[in-house]
């Protein structure tokens, strides 16, 4: 099978799980890192045995490259993805796809112009313990799902990421950073989105950096922090969505998916594996059950892998550009509904991607 070269460009925090996965895939070769600081570049280069350290316009000319991951900022990543499409190359972005709409779209139309392909993580949708939730509720173990919940109650990154500045600037907060693990969870699950509202507050004006790196830098807030939401669902599920950077602690689970039959209590959308439970209707227990799927170690770059074995296949990628459009639709419209006091109807549209199959071995996504 014909190996796909991929690039890497933004040589920050998250970069390094991807440089030690990528090349775990016998399809997929690292062919070369880039940064705006071009020792953070060389450095990882080093750490992950990458062949090449150099420029983003460099990585962008060398012709054999076939995928760019964009590590970028936020604010960056369509800038970057627009760049790389235009050098004729797919692109796979962290999330969140984009910080505007407008941008998300330009994206889209640029890699439909090119003939190109846009994936969009997070891929831990695409680890074991989400599958498994996914062939459970796909072989009616909870029944029809009717509603759902899902937290994500935290304090901020700023006592361990050591530029945690942007995280609470536009574009940031927690559904922006957060939001699209469980929203993209929620969608392989229960369906795409049709309807949102939501209330939204920023409780801490100013924080106080507390990492060893930036310690008692100020940071001043100019994005909700708190964002409540209630999402109809495409099949009229109904789901409440809560994403928090002002939460000290929390008893809340993760998500859970209610069915007409039973409840099923996802894993952490952040990771790969588990656990997994889940409560039938005649069971006054919880029953934990076992992973049928692979990838549930950190296995950030998965998404990856499976675009290349879509390019190779002609098959849609899972994680795709489109979906990433609908999480960044939908994440701007609980934003609007809070500010308007109104509902927003999802102008985008999605099919849930393809589920991984069973009987797989390691490093096959097909």
């Amino acid at each position: 099978m014909k190996e796909i070269k991929v690039g890497l460009i933004g040589c920050g925090n998250i970069s390094g799980i991807y440089l030690k996965t990528i090349p775990k895939f016998s399809l997929l070769e690292m062919v070369a890192c880039a940064d705006i600081d071009l020792d953070k570049a060389t450095e990882k280069a080093k750490e992950y045995n990458v062949p090449k350290a150099c420029s983003v316009e460099e990585l962008l000319s060398i012709p054999e490259i076939d995928i760019v991951v964009n590590l970028t900022i936020p604010s960056a990543h369509a800038e970057v993805s627009l760049k790389v499409l235009e050098a004729g190359k797919h692109v796979y972005v962290e999330k969140p796809l984009a910080v505007t709409r407008e941008d998300g779209k330009r994206i889209l139309e640029k890699a439909e112009e090119k003939g190109l392909r846009v994936g969009s993580a997070p891929d831990t949708v695409l680890g074991g313990g989400i599958q498994t939730c996914r062939k459970l509720i796909e072989d009616g173990w909870i029944g029809k799902p009717v509603a759902a919940t899902a937290f994500m109650m935290g304090h901020g990154p700023e006592a361990w990421h050591p530029n945690p500045d942007f995280f609470y600037k536009y574009g940031g907060g927690p559904l922006f950073d957060m939001g699209p693990y469980y929203l993209s969870t929620l969608i392989n699950l229960i369906g795409p989105v049709r309807r949102v509202t939501g209330s939204t507050s920023i409780s801490f004006e100013e924080r106080t950096v507390t990492n060893s790196e930036n310690y008692g830098k100020k940071i001043p807030v100019e994005t909700p922090t708190h964002i409540a939401g209630v999402l109809d669902f495409e099949n009229g599920a109904v789901g409440t969505l809560i994403t928090s950077f002002d939460v000290w602690g929390s008893n809340t689970p993760f998500i859970e998916i209610y069915g007409t039959t039973g409840t099923l209590s996802v894993p952490d959308p952040n990771t790969f594996g588990g656990p997994i439970k889940i409560r039938q209707q005649y069971n006054s227990e919880w029953e934990q059950i076992p992973i049928t799927h692979n990838y549930t170690e950190n296995t950030r770059g998965l998404g990856v892998a499976d675009m290349a074995h879509a390019i190779l296949n002609n098959r849609p990628h899972r994680a795709n550009g489109e979906i990433g459009y609908h999480i960044l639709d939908i994440m701007h419209g609980i934003h609007e509904a809070s500010d308007s006091s109104s509902h927003y109807e999802v102008e985008s549209k999605v099919d849930k991607p393809s589920p991984i199959p069973l009987d797989l071995l390691p490093g096959e996504l097909d």
